[in-house]
């Protein structure tokens, strides 16, 4: 009776080993890559093979032919806010990203179909935009399939696509101007008025000199002793084309930043100084 209780446990063993799960590496590894961006966010989600001593372009990936634009399930993409991708709008959402690769033009492809697995249940009546963009040649062998977010401003950005020795680079662009408008407009409405935040947002963003300047005088009325607002002031004054007032506000700040022992906004203040001269 004890030898078959024992060959029974010995049988089971065997079982639990022979359906035991092994951990290996994935052979194309998924990679989440998120971006801050404009007054949002891009989230980019995609499957990373190797080259392995093939050849990529026109062989492993046929070129003329819809490709999912990495491995496995189709690679997706999320916009918190409106952009603009290789010149067409996009509104804010969750998409997947397909590419038609050729020798001297690539297709991208912005679809609807989340649940897609590659590019099995594509349907063209799913895009949203379509766009050209022109490849070229990496210096560096890429090894394994690449997408990143690169030259990021508030503005632009651009996903580069690198794999071997082949590179697209897709320009991406920030529609956030009338949105931020639209807030600081309904801010100033209330008590505490963000004058500081539209004076910047007035001067880099809108390109509007004359209400920057405005807005930066109001909030230097609320903190007098911001040197560092002084010296913004007058980089519009300089800007505007009125030296004389420039220097008035420069001469200010460098006062206030002497007084608060600030050495970088003394040396901004000199050089500044020097340049209306």
């Amino acid at each position: 009776m004890k030898k078959i209780i024992l060959s029974a446990l010995a049988i089971a063993g065997l079982a639990m080993l022979s359906t035991a799960q092994v951990k290996m590496p994935a052979p194309s590894p998924t990679q989440t890559v998120k971006q801050e961006f404009g007054i949002g966010s891009i989230e980019l989600t995609y499957s990373r093979p190797a080259t392995k001593g093939r050849k990529i372009f026109g062989d492993l990936v046929p070129y003329n032919k819809l490709w999912r634009t990495g491995a496995n399930a189709a690679t997706k993409i999320v916009f918190t806010e409106p952009v603009e991708m290789g010149g067409k709008k996009l509104d804010s959402g969750t998409y997947v990203l397909y590419t038609i690769p050729g020798m001297d033009s690539w297709e991208v492809i912005i679809n609807k179909g989340l649940k897609n697995w590659g590019v099995d249940g594509y349907k063209e009546s799913e895009d949203v935009i379509r766009f050209n963009i022109e490849p070229f040649k990496n210096k560096k062998k890429v090894e394994s399939f690449t997408m990143e977010f690169t030259d990021v401003t508030a503005t632009n950005c651009s996903l580069e696509i690198k794999w071997q020795k082949t590179m697209v680079s897709i320009p991406i662009v920030a529609n956030f101007l009338d949105k931020v408008r639209a807030q600081i407009d309904a801010a100033m409405k209330t008590e505490k008025k963000p004058y500081w935040q539209a004076a910047q947002f007035y001067n880099e963003y809108d390109k509007n000199l004359p209400l920057a300047l405005e807005h930066t005088t109001k909030a230097i009325e609320g903190n007098k002793e911001a040197f560092w607002m002084w010296i913004y002031k007058a980089k519009i004054q300089k800007e505007l084309g009125d030296k004389a007032g420039a220097m008035e506000s420069s001469k200010k700040s460098l006062e206030l930043a002497t007084a608060a022992k600030n050495d970088d906004y003394v040396k901004m203040n000199k050089d500044f100084q020097k340049s209306l001269k």
